[in-house]
């Protein structure tokens, strides 16, 4: 009987079967992410951008304050053959990734300043022998003629550039010495180059791919929006009161408040000092040594509240921030986003408060005026005015800020804003804004030309001033028919009817006010107007639903805070160089009472799980012996 060919040809159809199989690979990215680092999951665009950097492309990548830009160029570090060089501006931020990848396993290091010569010598000797993956440097250090032949000695594979929006003029912190850095491309021409920044508009985009020599890179742009961040605009009523009231609720928890001048942060931080809470000021008035001291002193969780200038901020890794307060009105919604975004950074819920005064607005227009330059006057007065938008506007404020970056958000309510918790009152606004429409028509008739939204409330509320009187403008029908309402009341009215398009601001020197063609048609129909009530300070505290809470047993949670904070010390490391409140959190859900058990806790890679497991077993061990379980919605 003849062979069948079907089995003569099955051998070698299993032979290619297990061929294949053998060549299957398990994710490797993901197995990295998850034993090294303990994430479970990659961030939004982490994958794509660790993926390109891989196949060797130029990558631009802007993620949000708090969107894991670090661990777009650290975890390809370790997929790859050479040296990874990270070009930061910021020698805290060095130290402090340096920090957490050393006790994670990761073979890094820093060059800086801050070195003495033999510390600088020896880890030079370790990257001419090959023992580092990542080295951090100042770009500053990184142009120097003698390091052109280090770089090529070291066997360089990539190079990150954090803080990319450096190199513009565009930027809002720009730094000349970043513009050297295209050197790098013609010194290491075939390794790929990462940029990454947190805020960056089109215009300085496009400024960073030019100026950096990008390759045909691919950009990544994420969401701007940061769901687990509450956002709320108080009334400024006795702000030192209110913000003793707000953190006396919030006294375990870190937080900032960011205040307009020097004074104002001393103030704010002798006055919760000397109510017993744990605060420190930060500002450029101070030595260098005490700045850095107080740095540290937040850092570690030593003391709780930082009072600082804008001063304070960048290249602060500090995850469990729980809270950002705004003392003063900030100048532009940039600067509010970057600074509200410390808040939260590790995805558990933050809270954004900005206390806000008419009389701030005031203060900051005074400023502006007394600018010598005209440029830099117009756009501060057009960045002013975006900001009073934002904290007078009474809709989404999540949505206003996603605009402001050009981000539609989906949704109309995004249920964790003052303005979407509690929608702000309405109120017939007919006369109100008759009033304020026909001022601005008389006053324009009477002299001719047009003046700004401040000299329009003078004129409604009465004011004898040497202007008014100059122009003869209080002579005109509509002088002190507004005495019923204050000036900054009056203000708001003005900058109300702006927003529904009956008035627009000229740019330039003077921001004078015009009736519009949809103002024109209100003034002459008279028809009825609904305008905003202005925002008024809670008389009930409602309960906001957080994103990104982790529900657990809150006094396990505090014994291992206690715990972490011990072992911090002895290491004499900040507190979330060990563990962030995450994984302190789910520790405190699963009561995981072996090692073995904490495979899938966040943030619990295998070499902290092999230094710190047994400890944290043995403390919820200990805690189970006298307290029971608790027991948790799977949905929480």
């Amino acid at each position: 009987m003849p062979e069948n060919p079907l089995l003569a040809f099955f051998p070698l159809l299993l032979l290619r079967l297990f061929a294949a199989i053998a060549f299957v690979q398990p994710d490797e990215l993901q197995i990295t992410l998850q034993t090294t680092f303990g994430y479970p999951d990659f961030r939004p665009l982490q994958r794509e951008i660790i993926e390109a950097s891989l196949a060797g492309r130029d990558v631009f990548a802007l993620l949000p304050t708090g969107g894991g830009k670090s661990m777009c160029y650290q975890l390809p570090a370790l997929h790859r053959t050479g040296l990874t060089v990270v070009v930061s501006p910021l020698i805290a931020l060095m130290k402090d990734q340096v920090d957490q990848l050393q006790s994670a396993g990761v073979a890094a290091t820093f060059l800086n300043s801050s070195l003495g010569e033999r510390e600088s010598r020896a880890r030079l000797a370790g990257l001419h022998r090959g023992e580092w993956r990542l080295l951090y440097v100042a770009p500053e250090r990184l142009m120097l003629d003698s390091w052109a032949e280090n770089l090529r000695a070291w066997n360089v594979a990539a190079l990150a550039i954090d803080e990319a929006h450096c190199i513009s003029e565009w930027g809002h912190d720009f730094r000349p010495e970043y513009r050297q850095l295209a050197q790098l491309r013609e010194l290491l021409p075939d390794i790929p180059v990462m940029a990454l920044t947190a805020t960056a508009t089109e215009r300085v985009r496009a400024d960073i791919v030019k100026h950096l020599k990008l390759r045909d890179p691919q950009i990544h742009v994420a969401s701007f929006n940061r769901p687990n961040l509450t956002y709320r605009v108080l009334p400024k009523d006795g702000p030192l009161a209110q913000i003793i009231a707000f953190v006396k609720k919030r006294e375990d928890e870190s937080g900032i408040v960011y205040c307009a001048t020097r004074a104002t942060a001393e103030r704010v931080a002798e006055s919760l000092s000397s109510r017993g809470y744990s605060a420190r000021p930060y500002h450029a008035g101070l030595t260098n040594k005490e700045r850095a001291e107080n740095q540290e002193l937040f850092l570690r969780d030593e003391t709780k509240i930082i009072c600082a200038t804008i001063a304070f901020g960048m290249g602060i890794n500090k995850p469990n921030v729980r809270w950002v307060i705004h003392y003063d009105l900030p100048k532009n919604i940039e600067g509010y986003y970057q600074e509200t975004g410390r808040a939260g950074r590790d995805g558990l819920p933050g809270d954004c408060l900005l206390l806000f005064s008419g009389g701030d607005a005031a203060k900051q227009t005074h400023f502006i005026d007394e600018m010598t330059d005209e440029h830099e006057r117009n756009v501060a007065r057009t960045q002013l005015r975006l900001m009073l938008h934002y904290a007078e506007n009474a809709s989404c404020r999540r949505r206003e800020l996603l605009g402001y970056f050009g981000e539609t958000f989906p949704i109309d309510n995004c249920g964790a804003c003052d303005n979407c918790l509690e929608p702000r009152e309405t109120f017939d606004g007919t006369i109100a804004a008759q009033k304020f429409l026909s001022c601005v028509y008389r006053v324009r008739q009477a002299s001719r030309f047009g003046v700004g939204l401040n000299h329009i409330v003078e004129v409604l509320t009465g004011a004898d001033t040497d202007k008014i009187r100059r122009w003869g403008h209080d002579k005109v029908s509509t002088y002190g028919i507004g005495s019923e309402m204050t000036r900054p009341q009056w203000a708001a009215v003005g900058r109300e009817l702006m927003r529904m398009g009956c008035l627009a601001q000229a740019e330039g020197e003077f921001p004078t006010l015009e009736l519009t063609a949809e103002g024109v048609d209100l003034l002459r129909s008279r028809r009825p107007v609904m305008l905003t009530k202005p925002i008024a300070l809670p008389k009930v505290k409602k309960i906001i639903p957080r994103q990104g809470s982790i529900e657990c047993d809150e006094i396990l949670f505090a014994r291992l805070r206690d715990l972490r904070k011990k072992l911090a010390d002895e290491r004499r490391v900040p507190a979330y160089v060990i563990f962030g409140d995450a994984t302190l959190r789910q520790l405190a859900r699963e009561y995981p009472t072996r090692p073995a058990d904490m495979h899938d806790i966040f943030g619990m890679g295998e070499k902290k799980r092999a230094e710190f497991g047994e400890t944290f077993a043995a403390t919820i061990a200990e805690f189970l012996e006298n307290n029971p379980r608790m027991r948790f919605d799977n949905n929480s």
